[in-house]
């Protein structure tokens, strides 16, 4: 900071975690066990080890004291599953510019990495820990939150960003790595933002299979075994935890394949001891005895061998002993040699037994979890208010499953919690003021904070989900391009039979003969399209407002099958934001077209949608309850590990439950359900979001009279109070695109109503509100 007047900015709750000219802090309710550092002097030092919490240091990162003289640094920050000795090795590793090395570790979490003056930032490959900056100040200003970086800089709401996500959900490329505040970028998934001189430049770190040529893959059974020992170190690592600090462990069993799964490897893992804090490195060097030598682990971690000179000569008839730890610690320290890149630093003391499961797919026979472990919380919601007063039979079938899978475990506690009126969807709506927690951006959850904190009240600290398990194992319907890009049109012919079967139901002719050359036809045309052709065809659909409404399994595959497709919300958006949007996507089409199969880019955007909803709703838990939500199927080695399933096996039907069945056994369960036909999502039921509707749309009505997005220009406030209404008489509306209108308007509502600030310090002359709203505008 230069300006004097800034020398007294600090962010409101941030703890500093290293000072000197590039200071990082920790800004929120983080836990000590969820910030860990490291940092490397040019000369050994007994502090260049791996230290966890929160430091020690001034308030004033120019503050000399917090200035170490460090050359390098590391900090992880979220839940990372590695070692210290994974750190380390880390470490040194990236000094030869390696990445990717840096998110393999189970867990979710963000990776800094200062080299000199260059400070790189890595996130996950899903998108639950985002990165954003902005300019300030002549250099880069960065954090894992849009909304302290719009505060800093005064950046008002972007109506465009905003616009983009309504109509356009799943298209990168009209959001343009924008954020909800103009001026403040997002870094992309699977990307890396590296900062020097105050410059920012993003790389990439993780290789995509290209779209020319023959994929490489590997079997099945191959693919599933990964799956499988990603997914268990996933769970295991969050229901072991820090072993220092005590912490309850629930996990959702909704009956669905995703959650069962991740119940049922939780519950498996045994309950970790109690660890001894060892004892200080010098208070053991002080308490050897006179002539003695320490225990080889201390020179292992101090780096220096014992070769006559030292306090401890050597014993008798151990010179080769000490030859060869020498050389062991010498191949460690050089960065080109295979134990370091593989197996950090040595160690000579005996390893120690391990329990649950084993690293691989299998777990020990002696080590599985018995009655006498902590008990698991296992929570079920179900929603007890209903107009119809007769049972659902498949909600009544989906508790008998989840209540035979509990009593089958002895380890799990299993509790159903029944909502009621006050928790259906929309219920926050009722509160004139719309009281609520501000997330960083919009999201569905907030159309369901009551149902929510309903559901959590009564879970643990650590609440494991089974978000992004479709998202992650199914097959995508543009996937089917993919197939026929590589000329392989066998694995078609039982996804097509199965929509076939699904139209049927209702419509006989042409569910068997229509929806099989319709899936084809489509396929086919995505095959031939380009990248730039799809985008001009998604531009000309929002101009003409050409926006199917929901219909049968077949008629959502095939608007599906393109590279981009308008969302539910884009019928009721005015004709200026449509085309503010249509010539953004216009304008990327003169850009280099991403080497990407349209399948597997559907499929990945997919994904990041689904970790931005998730992402969303652990700020309304972290708020509400404190509580961290997980999801095992989000980390970016899982993510890794089910890309590896071949995409002709991932779009057949029942692939998903198939692979889950197979993760079980591969874990050592006993016994595996089966779940048959997908089950219904008791989130997102559509009698039960009519019902919110039906109850809160003298609220809604009220709200869209004058609604924000309607000043912004983004809005047709009189046709979508119509399609309200029309929800709620039961008519064929999108209820996904109702959603994502009002959790928009209220997340508008809540931050205009907002005050205060996320930074102290700040002079009155660059005080900006963020509150702004300026109507769109054609670009």
């Amino acid at each position: 900071m230069t300006d004097p007047g800034l020398r007294e900015l600090r962010p409101l709750g941030g703890q500093l975690l290293w000072g000197g000219p590039d200071p990082l802090w920790a800004v929120g309710d983080w836990r000590p066990e969820e910030i860990r550092t490291i940092s490397v002097h040019r000369q050994l030092r007994p502090d260049d080890t791996v230290r966890t919490g929160f430091p020690d240091l001034p308030e004033d990162p120019d503050d000399p004291a917090a200035a170490d003289g460090a050359v390098a640094r590391l900090a992880v920050v979220g839940h990372c599953g590695a070692g210290d000795a994974a750190l380390r090795t880390a470490l040194l590793t990236a000094s030869g510019g390696a990445l990717r090395h840096l998110t393999v570790w189970p867990g979710s979490y963000v990776v800094v990495l200062q080299q000199g003056t260059r400070t790189t930032l890595i996130g996950d490959l899903a998108g639950v820990r985002p990165l954003f900056h902005t300019q300030w100040c002549g250099g880069t200003a960065f954090a894992t939150a849009a909304l302290p970086l719009a505060d800093l800089v005064g950046a008002p709401v972007d109506p465009l960003y905003l616009a983009a996500r309504l109509a356009v959900p799943d298209a990168p490329e009209a959001v343009d790595g924008g954020s909800p505040f103009a001026g403040v970028r997002r870094v992309p998934p699977g990307r890396a933002l590296s900062i020097r001189a105050g410059r920012p430049q993003l790389q990439g770190y993780e290789p995509q299979l290209p779209a020319v040529g023959g994929s490489t893959e590997i079997t099945e059974a191959a693919a599933t075994g990964e799956v499988t020992r990603s997914l268990l170190e996933a769970v295991r690592c969050r229901v072991r935890g820090d072993l220092d600090r005590p912490h309850r462990v629930s996990t959702d069993l909704s009956g669905g394949s995703a959650s069962t799964v991740v119940t049922l490897l939780a519950a498996a893992i045994p309950t970790p001891p109690t660890r001894r804090p060892p004892p200080p490195l010098f208070e053991t060097l002080r308490a050897a005895p006179p002539g003695s030598r320490p225990p080889p682990l201390l020179f292992e971690t101090l780096g220096v061998t014992s070769s006559g000179r030292g306090a401890f000569p050597p014993a008798q008839g151990q010179e080769q002993i000490l030859a060869t730890s020498r050389s062991v610690d010498e191949r460690w320290g050089d960065p080109r040699s295979y134990r370091t890149l593989h197996h950090g630093p040595p160690t000579t003391l005996p390893t120690p037994a391990r329990s649950g499961a084993i690293r691989g797919s299998w777990a020990r026979g002696n080590g599985a979890a018995t009655a006498t472990d902590a008990p698991l919380l296992a929570v079920t919601y179900t929603d007890g208010a209903s107009a119809d007063p007769s049972p659902d039979p498949a909600r009544t079938a989906e508790l008998v499953r989840v209540r035979s899978l509990a009593g089958d475990h002895p380890r799990l506690e299993h509790l159903l919690i029944a909502g009621g009126p006050d928790t259906l969807p929309y219920a926050d709506l009722l509160d004139p003021d719309l009281a609520g927690p501000l997330t960083d951006e919009p999201g569905a959850a907030l159309v369901a904070g009551a149902r929510h904190r309903r559901r959590l009240a009564e879970a643990g600290t650590d609440h494991l989900g089974g978000h992004g398990g479709r998202q992650v194992l199914d097959g995508h319907p543009a996937r089917l391009a993919d197939l026929l890009l590589e000329h392989r049109r066998l694995p078609l012919l039982r996804p097509i039979t199965a929509l076939a079967r699904a139209d049927s139901t209702d419509h006989p002719v042409h569910g068997a003969f229509g929806t099989p050359v319709s899936v084809l036809r489509a396929a086919r045309r995505l095959a031939r399209t380009s990248y730039a052709e799809g985008l001009e065809d998604a531009a000309t659909q929002l101009m003409s407002r050409h926006v199917a409404l929901p219909g049968t399994a077949g008629a959502a595959s095939i608007q599906s099958l393109s590279w981009c497709d308008p969302g539910p919300a884009a019928r009721w958006l005015t004709d200026d934001a449509l085309s503010a949007v249509s010539v953004r996507l216009r304008l990327a089409t003169r850009r280099t077209a991403p080497d990407e199969r349209p399948g597997a880019r559907r499929a990945r955007l997919a994904l990041h949608r689904q970790a931005g909803e998730f992402r969303v709703l652990t700020q309304l838990a972290e708020e509400a309850h404190g509580q961290r939500l997980h999801a095992p199927y989000l980390d970016s080695q899982v993510i890794r590990a089910c890309g590896l399933v071949p995409p002709s096996a991932r779009v057949q039907p029942g692939s998903r439950h198939a692979i889950l069945r197979s993760v079980l056994a591969g874990a050592g369960a006993e016994s595996v359900p089966d779940w048959g036909s997908t089950p219904p999502d008791p989130y997102s039921a559509a009698d039960s979001v009519r019902e919110g509707l039906r109850r809160a749309l003298p609220a809604l009505d009220r709200i869209f009279a004058a609604p924000l997005l309607a000043d912004l220009g983004l809005l047709d406030a009189r046709a979508f109070r119509k399609a309200l209404h029309n929800a709620a008489r039961d008519r064929p509306v999108p209820l996904d695109g109702l959603a994502a209108v009002v959790s928009t308007e209220v997340w508008l509502r809540r931050l205009h109503a907002r005050q205060g600030s996320c930074w102290t310090g700040m002079p009155l002359a660059e005080r900006r509100a963020i509150g702004g709203l300026d109507p769109i505008g054609v670009p």
